[in-house]
């Protein structure tokens, strides 16, 4: 009876240790998962700034040369 009552135990007590490690895992999974959705969040937050600053740079750079390109074709005309 007694050999019975301590197999039961340690059943028990691994069934307990058993769901114990599969909680802890899932937590290491959303975990791990949460921190990949930051960093892709942040990488594409950081894409989208070196974009918008090329795209900027683009469009001035533009402005500067047809207005440059513009005058010189007017004084061209004009004289």
């Amino acid at each position: 009876m007694r050999m019975q009552q301590t197999i039961s135990q340690y059943e028990v007590a691994f069934e307990q240790e058993a769901a114990l490690e599969r909680r802890r895992r899932q937590q290491l999974r959303q975990r791990a998962a949460n921190r990949s959705r930051v960093r892709r969040i942040a990488r594409t937050e950081q894409r989208g700034k070196v974009a918008f600053g090329t795209l900027l740079v683009a469009l001035s750079f533009t402005v500067v040369t047809v207005t440059v390109v513009m005058f010189e074709t007017l004084a061209w005309l004009m004289s």
